[in-house]
């Protein structure tokens, strides 16, 4: 297991638009197992290559259901609205209510350079629109209608997790 260092706000690389990855050698393979492993050691659900400082067109995503590896990823459909909490590893202990697509496909080319498409909703739209803002240099922040306090995120996450234990109950 292999962790990189995660750039934070501030750093010019985070502001950079990425370069296509030509190459899809061994190289390209460990700095995406370096990214889950890194991703997965900060508690992340998702990491571009830009923030481990690497301004390659590269990301990784898992929202608690497999993990995700998106190599030249652009979306080429988006439908619906939501708005929520969002959080970055690059941003540590800053979150902010964002407005993303309920439902968004994602073309990319998988870890071989072999060519795939991937849809989301809900949760993983989210992360697939905050990772692949990171390759264009955005970061959330730029598109948050507010940025939340801890005490106001904390209460959100409650009233999510009451809703979501509400829905349970009645099914």
């Amino acid at each position: 297991m292999a962790t990189r260092k995660i750039v934070e706000i501030g750093d010019e690389k985070l502001r950079k638009h990425a370069k296509k990855v030509e190459k899809f050698d061994l190289r390209l393979r460990i700095l995406l197992k370096d990214m889950a492993d890194t991703m997965y050691k900060a508690d992340g659900v998702g990491l571009a290559a830009p923030q481990v400082g690497i301004l390659k067109r590269a990301v990784v995503v898992d929202v608690g259901e497999s993990l995700i590896e998106l190599v030249n990823p652009e979306i080429v459909s988006a439908e619906g609205e939501q708005s929520g909490p969002e959080g970055c590893l690059s941003v540590p202990g800053r979150s902010g209510i964002v407005v993303r697509p309920e439902r968004v496909t994602v073309r990319a080319q998988n870890a071989h350079g072999e060519p795939i498409e991937v849809t989301g909703e809900g949760f993983l739209a989210r992360a697939f629109c905050h990772e692949i803002d990171h390759l264009d240099g955005h970061m959330y922040t730029e598109f948050a209608e507010k940025m939340l306090t801890q005490e106001e995120l904390d209460e959100l996450l409650k009233q999510e997790q009451e809703a979501e234990e509400g829905e349970e109950t009645e099914a």
